[in-house]
């Protein structure tokens, strides 16, 4: 087990949300100890294998995520099974054990409020959902942007009628819900999640905004 690197979190104003599209998009019309995590195999680690976005590299060492991870809860009620927490109220996600223990956590951004875009509510549906449907590092949207298609979606695990978790680049993650309905997190992170937790039919537990 290893202690997850610390990362800076950056800021952005709220004239990104008209940007995001052309970077990433999705099919869709809780003092804590150090988190410790399995750590990511090479391939997505060091970047290498990955598309670039906008020629910059799509996650650095400066990025906090620990500090996401520490607004989860460390134990939760036993569920006999994994699950996967996202809490947009938050802008965190947190995956548990059979035995209720975090193992895994960091930044998450859901649905917006408005998707100018499309002229309405993008909100991810809330509730609890199973995976079904499980992608690697070219996983692209169908949908976005919109008329075109493509926009990049890696390790994306599909859990409720078109929504997802899937990768984005740090650049664009920050403390508020921006997506299109997707849930964004750090490309190390879902990659964890997809080749180290996830399978077929693993719980996700959307939380209210």
């Amino acid at each position: 087990m290893q202690t997850l690197i610390h990362y800076k979190h950056l800021l952005y104003s709220s004239l990104f949300m008209l940007a995001i599209t052309s970077l990433t998009g999705c099919d869709t019309s809780l003092s804590q100890p150090p988190l410790t995590i399995t750590p990511p195999v090479p391939a997505y680690y060091n970047n290498s294998g990955l598309p670039l976005y906008r020629g910059q590299a799509p996650y650095s060492a400066a990025f906090n995520d620990e500090k996401y991870a520490a607004r989860m809860p460390i134990r939760i009620a036993p569920q006999s099974q994994k699950i996967i927490i996202v809490d947009p109220r938050l802008h965190a996600w947190g995956a548990y054990d059979s035995n209720g223990m975090r193992v895994g956590g960091g930044i998450a951004t859901a649905g917006a409020d408005y998707c100018p875009d499309e002229g309405r509510a993008c909100r991810t549906s809330v509730g609890t959902f199973r995976i079904y449907s499980l992608g690697n590092a070219d996983c692209v949207s169908r949908s976005y942007p919109i008329g075109e298609g493509g926009a990049l979606m890696p390790y994306c695990m599909f859990f409720h009628q078109g929504q997802s978790l899937h990768g984005s680049p740090d650049q664009i993650m920050s403390d508020a819900n921006i997506s299109h309905g997707c849930v964004h997190m750090r490309i190390p992170d879902v990659a964890w999640l997809r080749y180290h937790f996830a399978q077929i039919g693993t719980k996700v537990v959307i939380m209210p905004y």
